[in-house]
């Protein structure tokens, strides 16, 4: 049996929860939002450095280094919002950052043999600190302003204090990877 067939197998509810919908489709098992929520990531780029945030992430049980990012329309009242209106939201939420130019690089997935969840990356130009940053309720965020020509080290530094590092770094790393 093909995947593309095994697609037309009717997708059946395993367990839902609040955010997180378990789904079964053939022999797959796989991992959806609750309406279908989206995430925004933003890469903000100011005069030659990159805005990381690092959090405490329960599944993961350690801080994580991350690109800052958020979910789409997650706020009672806020099903209408768009992927941008978000991205500029979270980027001054986390980060304490607005830009003057946000533009789309495009939608990506993160683990697409085992979630559906998509997000759309934004490229933020032109930034101006507003805040401190640090999240909303109890997130704990915390903001840095690494140098591009220091991100090798500062992931290498954080990774061997245990944290997590976000799938979305390899934005960093991938041209050093690619060469070799």
């Amino acid at each position: 049996m093909s995947l593309e067939s095994e697609y037309e197998d009717p997708e059946q509810i395993r367990w839902q929860g609040r955010f997180l919908v378990m789904k079964q489709r053939g022999r797959w098992e796989y991992v959806s939002r609750t309406r279908d929520i989206r995430a925004a990531v933003i890469l903000a780029i100011d005069q030659g450095h990159v805005i990381l945030v690092e959090q405490f992430r329960i599944p993961l049980g350690r801080r994580t280094i991350e690109l800052p990012a958020g979910l789409v329309g997650d706020d009672d009242g806020g099903e209408g919002e768009d992927a941008l209106t978000a991205a500029i939201r979270e980027l001054e939420e986390e980060a304490g950052y607005r830009a003057a130019t946000i533009e789309v690089v495009g939608e990506f997935f993160s683990s697409p043999g085992m979630v559906t969840e998509a997000f759309t990356l934004f490229r933020a130009t032109g930034l101006e600190q507003v805040s401190t940053g640090g999240g909303v309720d109890g997130e704990d965020i915390t903001v840095h302003r690494v140098a591009l020509d220091a991100i090798e080290p500062f992931i290498a530094a954080r990774r061997a204090e245990g944290f997590g590092i976000d799938t979305r770094l390899l934005l960093f790393l991938g041209p050093r990877l690619i060469s070799i």
